[in-house]
């Protein structure tokens, strides 16, 4: 007998499990996004939420749910796009059946993203349709379409990423660049969108400067700043040591400008790290005025550079300037009764009861530093005192041979760096014993490292040279002004630490220079 094959017909839904012959209505919802917040986006932005409300509510076999949306993110990742989660979220829920949007670039341009929610809403019967493209996610080959146009809105996205990099840097050469003025202090937009000091604010950044020339740390000046309500640049109440740190190392303050202090890692993530050399960036000099001379801001790097490898990170103006004549240690404050009238704080060395011989060296009383440093400014004979160091600051200064030294090792560094790249491109072209080759390669490799670090190590002398002519200035600056009475600022600037002995106390001035009181 011939065989006779009945075809039954399917009655539920693959993805969804509902009767196809049912007439419930699907439950649709629309995504609509921009990536930018700008005006002329607004537009768009409006533009799709209209017209996804009317076109789902204008279809009989639809039940409206939402549009769901998201202004001013970009779609290289769904991380950050609140909207869009919410919507995933109500899908998976079974509260949406079919989501309609615009196009594949639209719902995100990073591929593996695109792709895990479609699977992800497809296994929960959700499914999905881009207008632009004509794509079902249910239909046969709306995942290979769907592959190929995500990969496609990827490279769209990487392409446009580079071609905003490009042009940030090409600003950033001709010198121009965006500030958020809402969280930086001391400077506003003018009219020609350059900087313009706002003298309210630079008065605290001025503060902020001389404080900590003055000896405060950074803890101590947010300290104070937020006591006296003054708002930080961002505008809250409390100041933070960061926050003061940023204020001291910003080059802005001397009326400079360092561009690409950060870079992004990549198109899809937007993550970005702080620029060690990985990517060039463009120092701007004189750009605008200055708030802090040059002279002061560059003292102010240096002692924030000094205050690294020492204990100045306390909340006095004497921590990390006191130390032990006898086992070096530096001194630590000591509160003496505490809770009686009685109460007064002294310095001891910090080492003082370790070990089985305790130092003998005293504890001493902030008024007893204060009234020696007077008796060290009494005893000094300030007109020798500045001759001296004027002196010594022309000798320290007078480094015009390190100068030729760097430029001629700089140039020979060079040199031997054309000859490496030289070998390497001869290899590449011309057949020759690679062992030979190795070795000549060896051995310039070698002494390329040899006079980059000669190069380097004058480079290093020259600054330290320039950073104790700066010391120099700050001390022959204190020193003419300079009175016979403790001042904090004159602490600051005067004193590099002060050694105590059992018969009295040496103050290592800045300059380098010892005296005994």
């Amino acid at each position: 007998m011939a065989q006779n094959v009945r075809v039954i017909p399917a009655t539920l839904n693959r993805a969804t499990q509902a009767p196809i012959a049912s007439m419930s209505k699907r439950k649709v919802a629309g995504y609509a996004r921009v990536s930018t917040d700008q005006e002329e986006q607004q537009t768009s932005y409006e533009a799709q939420v209209d017209y996804y409300t009317n076109f789902i509510k204008g279809r009989e076999d639809w039940e409206f749910v939402s549009v769901y949306t998201d202004e001013g993110i970009s779609a290289t990742s769904t991380k950050h796009r609140e909207g869009f989660q919410q919507m995933v979220e109500d899908a998976l829920a079974g509260r949406i059946d079919l989501i309609v949007t615009k196009s594949v670039s639209r719902f995100a341009r990073n591929t593996v993203d695109s792709l895990t929610t479609i699977r992800k809403l497809k296994e929960h019967g959700t499914e999905v349709f881009f207008e632009k493209e004509n794509i079902w996610t249910f239909d046969s080959k709306g995942e290979l379409l769907l592959t190929i146009m995500s990969s496609l809105a990827q490279e769209e996205s990487r392409s446009i990423s580079e071609n905003v990099r490009w042009g940030q840097r090409k600003k950033f050469s001709d010198g121009r660049y965006s500030l958020n003025y809402k969280h930086f202090l001391g400077y506003d937009k003018g009219e020609d969108g350059r900087l313009v000091v706002n003298q309210e604010q630079a008065a605290i950044v001025r503060r902020i400067f001389a404080d900590f020339l003055a000896g405060h740390t950074p803890f101590q000046i947010a300290k104070s700043l937020t006591a006296e309500g003054i708002p930080t640049p961002a505008g809250k109440k409390k100041w933070s040591y960061t926050t003061v740190r940023r204020v001291l190392s910003n080059e802005t303050y001397m009326g400079d400008k360092l561009l690409q202090k950060t870079y992004s890692i990549d198109f899809l993530s937007k993550d970005r790290l702080k620029n060690h050399g990985e990517v060039p960036q463009f120092y701007v000099e004189q750009d605008h005025d200055a708030i802090i001379s040059p002279p002061t801001f560059r003292r102010v790097q240096d002692e924030l550079e000094r205050r690294k490898g020492c204990h100045a990170t306390g909340r006095s103006i004497f921590s990390g300037k006191i130390y032990c004549g006898e086992c070096g240690q530096i001194y630590g404050s000591k509160v003496w009764h505490s809770n009686d009238p009685y109460r007064k704080v002294v310095w001891q060395c910090n080492a003082k009861y370790d070990g089985e011989k305790k130092c003998s060296t005293p504890t001493i009383t902030e008024e007893e530093i204060k009234r020696g440093f007077e008796r060290m400014l009494r005893q000094m004979d300030k007109e020798e005192q500045i001759a001296n160091l004027r002196e010594i600051y022309a000798d320290v200064m007078d480094y015009g041979d390190l100068e030729q030294e760097k430029e001629k090792l700089e140039g020979e560094r060079d040199a031997v760096g054309e000859k490496y790249r030289q070998e390497i491109e001869k290899n590449a072209r011309v057949a020759q014993n690679q062992d030979e080759y190795k070795k000549r390669e060896a051995e310039l490799a070698e002494e390329y490292n040899r006079v980059d670090a000669e190069a380097k190590a004058v480079e290093a002398e020259i600054q330290k040279r320039q950073s104790c002519g700066r010391r120099i200035e700050g001390l022959i600056a204190a020193l003419e002004e300079a009175r016979e009475d403790f001042t904090e600022s004159l602490w600051g600037s005067m004193v590099e630490k002060v050694t105590v002995f059992e018969d009295g106390l040496v103050f290592t001035l800045t300059s380098g220079e010892e005296v005994k009181v």
